[in-house]
């Protein structure tokens, strides 16, 4: 009898002392413990250690405790296994869920967002404060004359690579993962149905590419783009100058300037749309899928002149005689005048 309760008493401080320490377990590791106001990201470079981890986990996630979370790092050996990436940290989450996406690399995708940009430089840093690769991998690459001529481009047509839209990628994605999606998404803007009207219009999709860049510099007014890509294309089969305010900017590097003078439009420049016909060596911009749909889909109409309307609402009067474009233009400049534009 003695030893049955010598017995029963030792299972029960043993029982006790399990639901003690699974008590503890499920406390450290399994009660919520992080307590953010909303979701948060953490981010892991390259140069992140097993400490910074914890650090960045510990100051976005708000935790109630730590102490199970550091205790797991350590027993899991996570400076070992650490994976670059983005990371969530959920409210009311606890530790072993948020250190289990952690050791396995289960990161979180996000948007990337490529702009209508003016040049590759801006690209390249827009895209590499997005993504945990450096802007000048980007700009090296995009900048390879070897690679643009893989890709069926060169310098002043590389901009044609990209379509500007908004994509779910990994943040630590590679440089050359970014330009394959790059690639893919630009093959998948530029199916059979889009290809079949460049043919139709007689333009490749650079050219086309390179007229929508144009054409977006020349108006914000998305339904106004389809009309003034009609007015370049009437200009192109005329054998005329295109006349693209915008090209001489380009060609200048002042994309400020509101006024274009006389003197500007002398600059030697195979941008300038004054001094040479057909349309400049490549895009002036990179054009938004809008854009180019706006020339693929174009306006046909009689109008060969355009000039911005008086109001400064963005749009344009189109005139298809010099005489009725000069009386535009007399009114376009005295509103410039009558509010001191002179540049």
């Amino acid at each position: 009898m003695k030893k049955k309760k010598i017995f029963l008493g030792g299972l029960a401080i043993f029982l006790l002392i399990g639901l003690i320490s699974a008590g503890i377990i499920y406390y450290y590791l399994f009660a919520p413990q992080f307590h953010p106001q909303k979701t948060v990201f953490i981010y892991i470079d390259h140069n992140d250690t097993a400490d910074s981890i914890c650090k960045k986990v510990k100051i976005q996630g708000n935790p109630q405790n730590f102490t199970g979370f550091l205790w797991i790092v350590k027993h899991k050996k996570y400076s070992q296994n650490i994976h670059t990436g983005r990371y969530a940290i959920h409210p009311g989450e606890n530790v072993y869920h948020v250190f289990n996406r952690l050791y396995r690399g289960y990161q979180e995708a996000m948007n990337l967002t490529i702009g209508s940009v003016r040049t590759l430089d801006k690209l390249a840093r827009n895209v590499g404060r997005q993504l945990m690769i450096d802007s000048a991998e980007i700009a090296k690459v995009m900048n390879d004359s070897v690679y643009q001529k893989q890709l069926g481009y060169n310098k002043e047509t590389m901009a044609c690579l990209f379509i500007p839209e908004t994509y779910q990628v990994y943040w630590d994605m590679s440089v050359e993962d970014f330009f394959n999606r790059m690639q893919k998404e630009h093959r998948k803007f530029w199916n059979q149905e889009r290809l079949q009207k460049a043919t139709t219009i007689g333009m490749t999709p650079a050219e086309v590419c390179t007229l929508a860049s144009i054409v977006e510099e020349e108006t914000n007014n998305n339904q106004e783009k389809p009309m003034v890509a009609g007015l370049y294309i009437n200009r192109l089969h005329a054998d005329m100058p295109l006349q693209a305010d915008p090209t001489i900017k380009f060609a200048l590097q002042d994309f400020g300037l509101r006024r274009i003078t006389n003197a500007q439009l002398t600059i030697d420049s195979p941008y300038n749309t004054y001094q040479n016909t057909g349309l400049p060596p490549g895009p002036i911009r990179i054009p938004s899928p809008i854009g180019l749909d706006a020339v693929l889909n174009y306006t046909k109409h009689n109008y060969i002149y355009m000039c911005a309307k008086e109001d400064f609402s963005g749009t344009h009067n189109f005139a298809s005689n010099y005489t009725d474009h000069m009386k535009n233009a007399r009114k376009y400049w005295n509103a410039l005048n009558e509010r001191k534009i002179f540049k």
